[in-house]
């Protein structure tokens, strides 16, 4: 069985370094001025800012199976307008993927965030295997954002 532990706003620190790891490591991102903004106080302070609000708080969570942690997650459900849970970042621990540990974590975070008020799912991804695996999973995809970043939904 796989639980969530939430992050709070002054644990961050240690997130923020697990997760530039991710994106360094399965090429999210590739250029070092992507570096530097996800390592910039800009970006971390801004999101931390949104760990503090009320409603619609950020959420950084740890997956964690028989006690260890395998994976994280930052999500966002927009309680206060209709229901969308739009997921920042979804990444299983290397050492832990394969054997469907990816869609056993998305369905403890699919239960604990409708607990909260998620209705549905959206998400932007840059990465074939990423749009493959979030297919599989029932998200479809649902045009690009205003960045021109693609976007999937799960209703």
């Amino acid at each position: 069985m796989i639980a969530i532990e939430e992050i709070p706003v002054e644990r961050a620190g240690e997130f923020w370094n697990i997760q530039l790891g991710y994106l360094l490591d399965d090429g999210m991102i590739e250029t070092e001025e992507e570096k530097t903004y996800f390592s910039s106080r800009e970006y971390r302070g801004h999101l931390e800012g949104l760990m503090r609000r009320s409603p619609d708080k950020l959420h950084m969570v740890y997956f964690v199976r028989d006690g260890v942690r395998i994976g994280a997650s930052q999500y966002c459900t927009y309680q206060s307008e209709d229901g969308k849970c739009f997921i920042l970042d979804f990444w299983v621990f290397p050492q832990y993927r394969g054997n469907g540990t990816g869609h056993a974590c998305f369905d403890t975070l699919s239960h604990y965030t409708e607990a909260d008020g998620a209705v549905y799912y959206a998400l932007n991804y840059c990465k074939e295997n990423s749009r493959r695996f979030w297919a599989s999973i029932g998200f479809v995809d649902d045009g690009v954002d205003e960045y021109g970043v693609k976007r999937m939904v799960k209703r």
